[in-house]
């Protein structure tokens, strides 16, 4: 049962933000191409009782996004302050100080919190997404076991190759013979929807497979996700709160797409009861997620279909979007696209050499170990790099959001009280001058890199995960990052050696992005698909 205070709306405050909504707007360019230009933005003046809200009146989410991006790039600190109505505060950063003062030296101070599950809860539940303290260590430590060598050599070898040669390939022969417009986003999700389902629960969606079926779980997942996102940046929660203590509006939309969500991972949890209940054993993977989790006496059905749920967002969203942006960026640098495929061809030829591909395979797809094509994928250095600068440039997870258990002092000196939302703009350190030079707004793999003088060998060189959150850090770090880097580099290899991805869009247009949990382009990535002659 919803709390009075939670439901119960304020008069005075709904009449201010009518007031405010018509006299005050706000508009910031949308585009999204990293700029060397860049105008020297302050904050404006917080006012009493009211703090920085005539900043916000009439911005949209996302414009709120990047206006704060911009100007924690231009504070002295990279920190900076809002205050909100009646006395509340959020400090927002971009100083790997401080983040890893936030991700690390104070990890028990800055938690998910109350604000974050009371957001996304409807929808995560108990899962690791939403959890801190006991709870989310129990988690976090079955999850770690299935991140080990043999699950990744497992991860290529019986669900990337499947997906890669059996599914996208069709997929793009097909779009290529009949000159077709395709979403690659859409394609990549589906992609990466599969995986997860097959990897970490042992059901097969099969959301790439001719004819492409309607997507009707994924699409109601990203309308949640939506819908939470706008709570989230709710100026007054008590509004939101209201319609779903009232079920109306868009939080009567939620509640029956959660419904849909959570009745479709349950039929995955009760088919994988029944298997096991049948000692089907022979039909459940080894290395199968869903299995421990329902052996494990503290996990009851629904907390099951939490951690699910949660996982998918982790799995499907992240890669994906990665994946999207790096095939716009190689269009637009050709060269590096080149060096890469030349990457490509150099690994094809020594799998050849050791009798694990076929001449007419698709690069990913060995006839005998699948071993040594995960040796040449961790070994494709260059498109390493690649996928990290694309990252750099279009973070996944643009920001990321704690609350604080109590007072604390940054290591900058910034003061920050019980309760308050802290968070650090992963986007806003990519484009940082301060972080990565003068050339920051080039998509520069190089910068990645490093050449041995004795072999000429190039060797990957990683940024501190402080500076480079992208993964997360401390004890937070993502516990996939190896799994998807393989997942991507295997799609990447997969799909330049066999076509050209041409972007389906007028000359001059620049794509957006757009921020939710995870960043999307906006309006999808439309391309045509060539074979490579």
């Amino acid at each position: 049962m919803y709390e009075l205070r939670d439901v119960v709306p304020s008069f005075m405050l709904i009449i201010l933000t009518l007031f405010l909504l018509f006299f005050f707007t706000k508009t910031t360019p949308k585009s999204s191409k990293p700029s060397k230009t860049k105008s020297h933005l302050a904050l404006p003046k917080p006012y009493p009782i009211i703090g920085h809200l005539f900043a916000f009146i009439g911005l949209t989410g996302q414009e709120i996004f990047q206006w704060l991006s911009k100007i924690i790039a231009c504070s002295p600190t990279s920190t900076i302050v809002i205050h909100q109505p009646f006395g509340g505060q959020s400090v927002y950063t971009g100083n790997p100080v401080n983040v890893e003062h936030i991700l690390k030296t104070k990890f028990h101070v800055y938690q998910k919190g109350r604000q974050f599950k009371t957001v996304f809860g409807d929808l995560f539940g108990g899962s690791v997404f939403t959890e801190d303290g006991d709870n989310w260590k129990f988690q976090r430590q079955i999850l770690a076991q299935e991140f080990n060598y043999k699950s990744l050599q497992k991860f290529v070898e019986k669900a990337v190759e499947f997906e890669v040669s059996e599914r996208l390939i069709p997929v793009l022969e097909d779009a290529a013979k009949n000159s077709k417009v395709i979403d690659l986003q859409d394609i990549l999700q589906r992609f990466a929807f599969d995986n997860v389902c097959t990897v970490a629960f042992g059901y097969d969606p099969g959301y790439l497979s001719l004819p492409l079926p309607e997507a009707k779980f994924t699409e109601a997942f990203d309308e949640c996700i939506t819908i939470c996102h706008e709570r989230f940046h709710s100026v007054f929660p008590t509004i939101w709160k209201t319609c779903r203590f009232f079920n109306i509006g868009s939080e009567k939309r939620l509640k029956e797409l959660i419904k849909m969500i959570r009745e479709f991972c349950a039929t995955i949890v009760a088919s994988t009861k029944q298997k096991m209940s049948n000692k089907k054993s022979h039909e459940l993977h080894e290395s199968n997620l869903l299995v421990k989790l329902l052996k494990c006496d503290q996990y009851d059905d629904e907390l099951v279909i939490d951690i699910v749920i949660g996982f998918i967002l982790a799995g499907r969203d992240t890669s994906s979007s990665a994946l999207t942006w790096f095939f716009w960026l190689i269009h637009k640098n050709k060269h590096v696209e080149n060096q890469i495929i030349q990457e490509i061809i150099f690994y094809e030829e020594r799998i050849k050499k050791n009798g694990n591909l076929n001449t007419n395979s698709n690069f990913i797809k060995s006839s005998s170990s699948s071993s040594f094509v995960l040796e040449a994928l961790k070994g494709m250095t260059y498109t390493h790099a690649a996928l990290s600068e694309t990252m750099r440039l279009y973070p996944p997870v643009p920001v990321d959001l704690k609350q604080a258990a109590n007072d604390d002092i940054l290591p900058d000196g910034t003061k920050v009280k019980k309760g308050s939302i802290v968070g650090y703009f992963a986007q806003s350190m990519g484009w940082s001058e301060k972080l990565w030079g003068k050339d920051w707004a080039e998509f520069r793999p190089e910068r990645w890199l490093k050449t041995d003088l004795t072999t000429e060998k190039l060797s990957f060189v990683p940024r501190d995960a402080y500076s480079y959150p992208v993964f997360l850090a401390g004890p937070r770090i993502c516990l996939g990052k190896e799994m998807a880097y393989l997942q991507m580099k295997s799609v990447v290899a997969a799909i330049l050696s066999r076509f050209k991805v041409v972007p389906a869009v007028a000359e001059g247009t620049e794509p957006v992005y757009f921020i939710e949990t995870v960043a999307i382009m906006h309006g999808g990535f439309p391309v045509r698909i060539e074979e490579r002659v």
